[in-house]
This record gives structure tokens, sequence and C-alpha cells, in this order.
């Protein structure tokens, strides 16, 4: 900054300034609130249905977000520049005193374009030997005033640096970039220029002071947006593969942080990848450039003709906390595919370049995986991003039409295969040869497998996986995801041994199968999704079943044969067992509580009687409890699971997780359209029905558990089948006298009947359409 900028400063246009950003704050935290408490609430709350369920809510909830980063990005700005006009003002004022200062010293600064001088203020003739009388006042001026310069420069640029920095966050819309003041955002770039020289480094030359300094400030800036930005980009692609590649190198790695500081190699792995998640969210054209480069190199030797790992193979580690951009992910798996198709012949035969060689880079150090392949970390920073989950899932691996496609099945029942086109998630799923690995204790690992399980969770149901209670503005199912979960049940209908010889999985599919329960229970009407436009009758009825199983957003469609087989093998173990039943529990007594509420609209209900009503939700979820007992019992009868008693035991294990949750969601998922005198199903009527029955369900697992001896298998059915007509009954009595119904005992007489019938029914369909499943009933 030059002086006479400084000297001669008017800040009147510079504090209006900042006075509008005040203002634009202020003005900004009330659409913020208005934003919440009318748009979003009010969405949340709204009854909506159909492709409603899936845009419009989002969309609106997304538009009330715009308004808080809106709100937090000027707050952000007014900060900033607050801070350093402040800052300004008070440098103007040094430069003033110090010119004054040397006045009374007989000294003039003299400003010119480019710099200024400091002398005496003797008469031209007489300066030479002025100034030499006064040399050290002289300097000691210059001195001073350089100093102010600088500070004021540095004040200047760092606030532009941090400004424009905020700006490049996001193209379109806000950034949520938060800081308290300027000097705070300043320093959050200022640690990642210093990270990233650090970073740079020969791993070798990293001390282990070094290492603390990288592990320290990652964690504590891994959510900065600022950091994050700026530490990628200043690292750069190519230099963070080489970081991570050469701390995890046994071969070539630091011998003092494989001594010292192993163990914390964990610690460094989830920061860095964190850092690099957030920093991914950025539309900076430096981070765009990232984003592209990392793909680029994705399938190339880190150390060109000298080998080493793959970019994929290092980066899909780092993949493995952290939200990443959902189009960063989209293009990466892409490219990801293309590769494993070009190693594998498009999937035919296994791929040796994934499998960890002797003396190889440990690339994973969270978990017991090596990290050789890729597909592990991707798939698990997949659970993390539905939508980009959702997409990958869906797109196609091989077409029909390319001549090396090495997949051939009967498709039309004519006992002769030819070639189809698979999907990624037929691919993985179905087909795909996964390296093998081993623990240190010799057992087998699955965690690739187990990452595609968590990755379906959240492409199906929309959530990250791990969320076991979707959010009131969680959207309703979307059309993709929907698709995705129908060819899921038809997959493992077809061949059970896809979930049932991978147990690891079956807490996945336990919860995607909790969130799809209306849709599982229209399919066990057997009832044409599709009636002949001509055929009223046919037409009539699926209007009831949509009416009995409301559902919000696209709805599954799937036959009673592959929901049941679906059902049967998801059962075999206790925890995806426990999820479904607990949540079929759940929606079973939403649904008599909808149903019964006298508020509910003439049209949206399915009979005109409510007896036919409550009946059809007993018996259609008695069925489903029906079916996942005899999974229950096959696991035990086959040998699969040791004891029943691993089954009570994971259903009180839900007591804990839905503690003070009962109501919001369990077993419902997003896809329940509310009463409408709850609302969006929260708390109210829905919550007390939901929630005795709930508690019930659980003192009696609890019991169980502690049992000595267990029950023998036909014991086993038995007394599910009591059970199930107890909770029934206790679900039906409770929401008709929670909405003063006339006759709750008849109410709870008609729910008890049904869903004996419904449970017994299911072995009867069981037999008919899975016979070669069932060991022993």
């Amino acid at each position: 900054m030059e002086l006479e900028a400084l000297r001669d400063a008017n800040f009147a246009l510079t504090d209006d300034a900042v006075t509008d950003w005040s203002t634009l704050v202020n003005s900004l935290e009330q659409l913020k609130k208005d934003a919440e408490d009318n748009l979003h609430q009010g969405a949340n709350k709204a009854d909506w249905a159909g492709v409603n369920a899936g845009v419009s809510k989002q969309f609106i909830g997304k538009t009330a977000g715009e308004f808080t980063d809106a709100h937090t990005q000027a707050k952000t700005i007014y900060k900033i520049l607050n801070d350093t006009v402040s800052e300004l003002k008070g440098y103007h004022q040094q430069l003033l005193d110090a010119i004054e200062g040397g006045r009374k010293k007989n000294l003039t600064v003299i400003g010119y374009e480019g710099g200024y001088t400091v002398t005496t203020n003797a008469p031209p003739e007489a300066r030479s030997k002025m100034d030499q009388d006064n040399k050290g006042n002289i300097t000691a001026l210059r001195d001073q005033i350089q100093g102010i310069l600088n500070k004021a420069t540095e004040s200047d640029n760092s606030a532009k640096t941090v400004l424009q920095a905020i700006a490049d966050q996001s193209k379109l819309g806000f950034s949520d970039a938060n800081y308290t003041d300027r000097d705070s955002a300043v320093e959050a770039v200022k640690k990642a220029d210093e990270l990233a020289a650090l970073a740079k480094k020969n791993p070798d030359d990293l001390s282990v002071k070094d290492f603390d300094r990288l592990n320290a400030g990652l964690k504590k800036y891994a959510d900065d947006e600022l950091f994050a930005e700026r530490f990628a980009t200043a690292l750069g692609p190519k230099k963070t593969l080489e970081f991570w590649t050469g701390i995890t190198d046994p071969q070539q790695g630091n011998w003092d942080l494989g001594r010292e500081r192993l163990e914390q190699f964990d610690d460094l792995q989830r920061s860095l990848g964190m850092t690099l998640a957030h920093a991914t969210q950025s539309d900076s054209a430096a981070m765009t450039d990232w984003k592209r480069t990392m793909i680029d190199i994705g399938d190339k030797p880190l150390h060109g003709n000298h080998g080493g790992p793959v970019g994929f193979q290092v980066m899909s580690n780092l993949m493995r906390t952290g939200d990443y951009d959902d189009q960063f992910l989209k293009d990466y798996g892409t490219k990801l595919m293309a590769t494993e198709r070009r190693l594998t012949g498009n999937g035919e035969q296994g791929n040796l370049a994934w499998s960890r060689a002797a003396g190889a880079s440990w690339l994973n150090r969270i978990g017991e995986d090596s990290g050789a392949d890729p597909l592990t970390g991707y798939l698990k920073g997949l659970s993390n991003s539905p939508d980009a989950a959702t997409e990958f899932f869906n797109q196609q691996y091989v077409s029909k039409n390319d001549p090396d496609n090495p997949f051939e099945r009967d498709t039309d029942g004519d006992g002769k295969n030819g070639k189809v086109a698979l999907s990624n998630f037929q691919y993985l799923f179905e087909e795909r040869d996964w390296p093998q690995e081993w623990n240190l204790n010799g057992d087998e690992l699955h965690t690739g497998q187990n990452n595609l399980a968590l990755a379906l969770e959240a492409a199906t149901t929309g959530h990250p996986a791990g969320e076991l209670f979707p959010m009131s503005d969680t959207p309703g199912h979307t059309a993709e995801q929907t698709k995705l979960f129908e060819s899921l049940v038809a997959s493992i209908s077809d061949d059970n041994g896809r979930l049932t010889g991978k147990s690891y999985m079956s807490d996945s599919m336990g919860q995607i199968a909790s969130e799809y329960l209306p849709d599982i229970n229209r399919a066990a009407t057997d009832v044409d999704p599709h009636p002949d436009k001509n055929d009223v009758d046919a037409q009539q009825a699926w209007k009831r079943i949509e009416n009995l199983y409301p559902v919000a957003g696209s709805s599954a469609e799937m036959n009673h044969r592959d929901v049941t087989r679906f059902l049967f093998a998801v059962s075999q173990n206790p925890e995806g067992y426990s999820a479904v039943e607990v949540g079929q529990k759940s929606y079973m007594a939403s649904l008599m509580d909808y149903h019964l509420n006298p508020d509910l609209p003439e049209n949206r209900h399915p009979n005109h009687d409510s007896e036919l009503t409550i009946r059809s939700i007993a018996r259609h979820s008695g069925e489903v409890s029906g079916t996942l007992a005899m999974g229950r019992n096959e696991a035990v009868a086959s040998g699969a699971v040791e004891n029943d008693k691993a089954y009570d035991h994971s259903v009180a294990q839900w007591k804990n997780t839905v503690s003070g949750t009962i109501g919001l969601g369990v077993g419902i998922g997003t896809s329940f359209i509310a009463s409408p005198a709850v609302g969006a199903g929260v708390g109210g009527a829905a919550g007390t029905v939901t929630s005795v029955v709930l508690e019930q369900f659980f003192k009696d697992a609890e019991g169980s558990a502690k049992d000595g001896a267990g029950p023998k298998m036909g014991e086993n059915w038995e007394n599910g089948q009591d059970s199930n007509m107890k909770y029934t009954r206790r679900a039906a009595s409770e929401a008709a006298r929670a909405h003063d119904h006339a006759h709750p005992g008849d109410v709870a007489t008609w729910a008890e009947e049904e869903a004996a019938q419904g449970y017994l029914s299911a072995g009867d369909y069981m037999d008919r359409v899975g016979p070669e499943l069932v060991t022993d009933i």
C-alpha cells in the first residue's frame, strides 16, 4: 500500500459499505428464520404425495438452506470487512501521528508514485547538510512509516485473499464458510499453506514433529472450507497421492514415523480424507482443475515406469471418510469402472492388479484390509453420498451388444442363454470376482462387499448409511432409488446365496427393507399396480391398495414371490431380521393410527368400512412377520446362527437405538404419509401408539434373551404367532382408544384374528414359492 493512499484515505465509503453489509446480515437473518419456520417446516408438515414428495419438498428444503448459507456468508464477509476497515483506520491514524511527530522534528514525508522519501524542512541549498546531521531521525521515521505501510498492506491483502476465496467456493448459490473474524479466516489459509509445504516434503525427510504438526493441523481444520480448498490445491493431486503413499510404504517409508507414529496413521488418514472431501465441495477454478487431474491420473502408476500403486488405489483409501462432492464421485466412479472393465476383460476374469503384492504399500490404515482394491474405499465414500451412489449403481457396466460382453443368462425361461446388459449394481453384487484378503488371524476379510452393502443402503434410502432414522426433511424415494431396490429384491430372490452366504451385508439389507415396508406390504397383496384402463374393478382394487399403504414419492413395484424370498433371506441374520421386524411392528402401529384417525380425508380411505381396513393391515403385517420368523428358524436349523437367543438379543438392542425417538420414523422411512393430525408423523398419537407396541416388543425380547434353554423349533414358530397376535391387537387397541373409537375391543379383535391368519399364510406361501430354500420350519 502506498503512503498517499493510506495517508489521504477517505473511510466514508468503506464505512457505508460496512453499514450496508450489517444491514444485509440483519435482513438475511430474518429471511433465514422465515425460510426455515415457514417454508422448510411447512414443507415438512405438508401432505406430499407422488412426485411432489421427491421433488418439491426437496427443492423447498434446499431453497431454505440457501437462505441460511446466504446469511452465513454475508455475516462472514461483514466481519472480515469490519475488522479490516477498523484495522486500516488504526494504521491511517498511526501514519498521521508518525508524520506529525516527524514534523515536530523538522522532518517532512514526501510521497510519490511507487514510494516516498523522508527529508528535513531545510531550504534546498541547506538540505543536504541538514539531512546528514539528522540521519538517525530520518532513518527511524522512515522505518516507522514503512512498518505501518507493511502492516496496512498485509491487512488489505489478507482480506482480499480470504474474501476472494469465499467468493470462489460456490459458483452458484452461497458458501457456508463461517468465521467469527478476519484473523481466523486468514489463519486458516496460512495454516493450509504451511501444512501443504510440509506434505510436499519427501516423506523420508518428514520428522516425527512434522508428522505431529500435520496430524494435529488436519484434524483441527478438516471441516474448514477455506483451509481444505487451499491445502488441497497447494499440495496438488499428484503430491497428495505421493504424500499418503510415502507415509504408508513399508519399503520406502520413514522408519522413524513407522516406529514412533504407526498407531496414528489411521488418524491421519481420517483427517486427510475429511479435508479432501471438504475441498471437493469447492467450485474454485483451482479445485475444479484438481478434481479433473485426480481422475485423469487415476489409472496411471504413481511412479510412472517404476510402477507402484495407481492413482485410484491411493485416492480411494482417502475416500473412506468425509462427504465428497457428488459430481466428483460420479466422474471418478465412471473412470474407475472403465479401468475395472479394461483390467478384467469386462469382468470375465479376476483383477490381479487390485490384489496386494508382497512388499507393496499398505494404503489403508482404517480397518484390516490393505486398501489394494480401490472399489473398497470408493464404495465407502459412496455410502456417505446417497445421490452419487444411486446414479453409480444404476449406470450400465456392460451393454448387451458389446462383442466382448462375457455375461449370458436365460432371461425368458426358454432354457437358452443370451448376452445380457449389466448395471454396476448387477456386476458388483452378482458377478464380480472380489480380490481375497485375510487378517492377521487368517480370517478372510470381506470389507469391499460390506462397503458395497453400505453404499447400497445409501443409494436406495436416500440418506447416508448408518442413519437409522431419516430426518423429517428427507424426501420420499425417487424413481432411481426404487428402481435399484427392485433390482436388489429380484437379485436376492433369484439367488438367496447372494445374501445368505454373506451375512455381513444383512444389517444394511435389513435397514433398506425397513424403509420400503409400504412397498413390501403392497407387493404382498398381489394386486396389479397397472390395471387395465377398461377394468374398473381392477382399478378400484389398486386404488384401495394405494390408500391402504400410502407412499410419499416413488413406489417400488415388486411381485409377491420375490418379496417373500427376499425377506426370507434377510431374516436369516439376526441384525437383518431385527431391523425389519422392529420396523414392521412400528409401521403396523403407525398404519393403525393413520387409518383410524377421524380427520383422514374421505378420498384417502381404502375402504368405507374400518373393519376391512384394520383386518387388511393386520393380515399383511402378520404375513411379513411370519416370513421373517421362517427365515429366523431356517438360520438356526441350518446352523448359520448358533443360537436363537441371538435374535432376541438383536431385537433388544434396538431399544437403546430408538430410545427417545420412537414415533420419529423407525420402520417408516421417508415414504410414509402421516395422518393429518400428526403432521409429519412426529409425536402425537402415532408416537404414543408406536411407543406402546415397541416397548412391549423390546421388553419381551429382553426377557427371552435372558431365559435359559431356548424353545424348540416348533415352539419358536408358535411363540412367534402368539406374540405377533398380541402386538397387533395392542396396536389396534391403542390406536382406537387414541382416536376415541366407539368399540376399541372390536377393533383389537379384528386385528388379532387377521394377524393369526396372515402369520400362518406365510408358511403356506413359502412352501409354494421357495420350498428349495427351507431346511426345516
